[in-house]
């Protein structure tokens, strides 16, 4: 019997190691390849079968929804298992992946559990899990995420709300909001973990990385953890999602309890759309005087 082979598509080569490694230590007898867009993935597709597509939304030369569409209108591929992984999580998105024939959805930050659920369920309706299973290492229950396409849909990440911190800081410090409200203003942003969503302060800026500052929770954040920047400006309330991990985590006070946290989030996109939004961001805040650009 063939081997059970994944398409993974996604324009970040962190993204795609990610997918990669999660599904090879699970399923070490899958066969994996990649795509960094939708065009490439196209050519793969039509040279040779797939049994299911993990797939990114927004990428350069053909979207996840462009790819998605296509597929739908070959008659082979109408049935193939079809998963966006995707940090767009608005409504309306959703609806119109869901329009197009999308099989489900991961949203970006995942777990690997999330992922995996993902997966095998895709596999299971397409009766592959257990030849998949047949060579997947033997593991303990774990209490899983919650279902993502509800998540999407619907469902609310709990959300760390930062308050004031013990003493005077410089402009960037993070300001007090309550829990409903989401920052949005300048200069600040949504950091979304895959253990929840955190507001942050945007205290510097570049096209290759942002320094932000948030609130210390109960659980620390982890160095590499995948991690989605939401970032909102202007009178039409522009949002970019920009993907990418942490590359490094420094207390923001000078003692071993401090109450804040510096991030370096490192971004891993190549979407030519988002770096231009990142620019007008940029020079936008260098004006306002909002943020320090050379991160």
């Amino acid at each position: 019997m063939s081997k059970v082979s994944v398409l993974v598509v996604d324009d970040a080569s962190f993204i795609r190691d990610l997918v990669k490694n999660c599904l090879r230590n699970y399923f070490p007898g899958i066969r994996i390849e990649d795509a960094v867009n939708g065009r490439k993935a196209q050519a793969l597709l039509t040279r040779e079968p797939f049994d299911l597509v993990l797939c990114d939304w927004e990428m350069p030369e053909m979207s996840g929804l462009e790819l998605l569409t296509w597929c739908r209108e070959q008659d082979r591929l109408k049935a193939l298992p079809f998963i966006m992984v995707t940090s767009r999580g608005d409504k309306e998105n959703v609806i119109q992946a869901i329009q197009a024939g999308v099989s489900d959805f991961v949203s970006k930050p995942f777990t690997n559990e999330q992922l995996l659920t993902k997966v095998k369920k895709a596999f299971t309706k397409a009766g592959l899990l257990n030849a998949v299973m047949a060579s997947a290492p033997v593991r303990t229950s774990t209490g899983l995420a919650n279902d993502s396409l509800s998540a999407l849909t619907g469902g609310k990440a709990q959300v760390v709300t930062p308050s004031a911190p013990s003493r005077p800081t410089a402009a960037a410090a993070p300001v007090a909001r309550p829990a409903s409200q989401t920052p949005t203003g300048r200069g600040q942003g949504q950091l979304r973990l895959p253990t929840g969503i955190q507001p942050c302060v945007i205290k510097a800026l570049s096209l290759k990385e942002a320094l932000l500052v948030v609130r210390r929770g109960d659980e620390l954040p982890q160095i590499l953890a995948s991690a989605v920047l939401d970032l909102e400006q202007g009178e039409r309330a522009e949002v970019a999602r920009l993907n990418g991990y942490l590359h490094a985590i420094v207390a923001y006070e000078p003692k071993p309890d401090s109450d804040w946290l510096q991030l370096t989030f490192r971004f891993v996109d190549q979407d030519a759309e988002k770096m231009n939004y990142l620019s007008r961001l940029i020079a936008h805040g260098t004006a306002q005087k909002q943020f320090v650009p050379g991160a």
